[in-house]
């Protein structure tokens, strides 16, 4: 089954939790939270924030208790946050989160028995997931806003890794979905992030052409290729921005992508 190795260490990943926190908050900070995420249907800015806030808040309490299985969202003290109409509690709380996560996960190091949905079953998991999800709903904040989206190339590759060990983990796992009807198909997946520093992956091949989902560091014989700067390929592949965004570029059977992009999620 897929592992779920990162590209940093531990530390790394507990800094990026607060680096990203604030980032994310700098993103949403000032902008009317009733404004629709085009991205995530149905929610609007505050949806999103109290999502996020939330979400460290039950990674934070997954941590420090060592929880041995999953901790009930509503048993998470302080979940929803701050009362409506007020942006600067909410900007405080989200901040809050994002700190009490990152010390449990800390104190608690890499390789505490801690609860996860994913193989491992570590304090590993955590804070690598919380950067990434973090990531990704910053993107939500920045298409609700038309905010730039500056990230690094690296820590956007070690975000497209992580998505890509997802997708064949929940392919793996789960009989019933959709990403199952792309196996034993003889098709493969190459994505290309054009700016990457040597010593991360550039490359990333999803091989679709066996009963079970893998994906290597290689280009070889893609069925279809897509390339972009790592920030916004991550972005493309997460479904994020359009494949027509400037810079993006689409070889091979485009129509396969687009059905494989329609049916890639966690839903």
């Amino acid at each position: 089954m897929t592992t779920l190795n990162g590209i940093f260490d531990h530390d790394r990943y507990c800094a990026e939790v607060l680096a990203e926190g604030d980032r994310f908050r700098q993103a949403v900070r000032g902008a009317d939270l009733k404004t629709p995420v085009p991205t995530c249907p149905e929610w609007t800015l505050e949806d999103l924030v109290r999502h996020v806030g939330g979400a460290y808040r039950w990674a934070d309490r997954t941590v420090r208790t060592r929880a041995t299985e999953m901790v009930p969202f509503d048993a998470v003290p302080d979940s929803q946050g701050p009362p409506a109409d007020d942006p600067a509690a909410l900007d405080a709380w989200l901040a809050e989160g994002a700190r009490l996560a990152a010390e449990a996960m800390r104190e608690a190091g890499p390789d505490a028995p801690i609860w996860s949905w994913a193989p491992g079953q570590n304090s590993a998991f955590w804070p690598r997931r919380m950067v990434h999800e973090t990531v990704i709903h910053r993107a939500d904040a920045v298409a609700a806003t038309g905010g730039d989206f500056p990230l690094d190339p690296e820590l956007a590759a070690d975000t497209i890794e992580e998505w890509t060990q997802l997708i064949c983990l929940i392919s793996a796992i789960r009989p019933d979905h959709e990403l199952r009807g792309f196996m034993n198909t003889g098709r493969t997946l190459h994505l290309h992030a054009t700016d990457t520093p040597p010593h991360v992956p550039a490359d990333w091949l999803l091989d679709f052409t066996a009963a079970t989902p893998t994906y290597h560091h290689t280009p070889d014989h893609p069925t279809v290729t897509l390339q972009a700067p790592t920030a916004d390929l991550l972005r493309v592949y997460y479904r994020r921005l359009p494949l027509d965004t400037p810079g993006v570029e689409v070889t091979g059977d485009r129509t396969f992508l687009e059905e494989w992009l329609a049916a890639a999620t966690f839903a």
